[in-house]
């Protein structure tokens, strides 16, 4: 049963945790894997930064041992504990209270870059799909693109502008993509192949130093 997260929040990213030894942390996540070893359990946390173990074992209060072990891959958890090094590598945080934020049914496969599920399925699931490593790894980079441009052009004294996506059709090399008009019976817009006629405008309008990161909508199937 999914609980409220009341007065807990994140102090923590799971890749912080390797410098917050002995500290008392508070992590949430999705749930990676579980391994039940009987009176020791442990619960891979998953964010987007990384992961973290939380460790539950015979000295943990049974009612929050039980609920550790009620746990399945996807629920998203809040954990609160004291971070101590693992035996042989890395850290781990002994969990002192567990919050159920959201339980999950099962996943129609695997959330790992290694998935053997097909693209067909893995589209029907987006959502699941978009929590893969990888996948987050290509949104990050595409991020991080475009903020080092943008950076660029701020310190350079560009101004940002967006502009519409129904604009009145225009002439260009490919054909446009329409959208009907709810409002203008019998009448479309057309998605903008170019940004052209909106870099004219805001010219002659006196901004002589801007940037648009523009949507580009082109039919190209038949321009030959």
């Amino acid at each position: 049963m999914s609980e409220s997260m009341g007065n807990m929040r994140r102090t923590h990213k799971t890749c912080e945790c390797a410098s917050a030894i002995s500290e008392t942390v508070t992590v949430m996540g999705f749930t990676d894997t579980v391994r039940d070893k009987g009176s020791l359990l442990f619960i891979v946390l998953r964010d987007r930064y990384g992961t973290v173990q939380l460790v539950f074992d015979d000295t943990t209060d049974a009612a929050m041992f039980e609920k550790a072990k009620s746990v399945k891959t996807e629920y998203v958890l809040g954990a609160t504990g004291t971070v101590r090094s693992k035996e042989g590598s890395g850290v781990e945080i002994f969990v002192t209270e567990l919050k159920i934020i959201s339980e999950a049914e099962r996943p129609p496969f695997d959330i790992r870059d290694n998935t053997k599920a097909g693209e067909d399925l893995r589209l029907k699931y987006r959502y699941l799909d978009l929590r893969r490593p990888a996948l987050q790894k290509n949104i990050i980079k595409r991020h991080n693109i475009a903020a080092c441009a943008r950076a660029y052009f701020y310190e350079n004294d560009f101004i940002e502008i967006e502009t519409p996506m129904f604009i009145k059709s225009t002439p260009e090399g490919a054909r446009d993509y329409l959208v009907p008009s709810r409002v203008h019976n019998g009448k479309f817009y057309a998605l903008p192949q170019s940004p052209q006629i909106y870099k004219q405008l805001t010219m002659i309008a006196g901004f002589e130093r801007y940037i648009q990161l523009a949507r580009c909508f082109r039919d190209e199937d038949l321009r030959a």
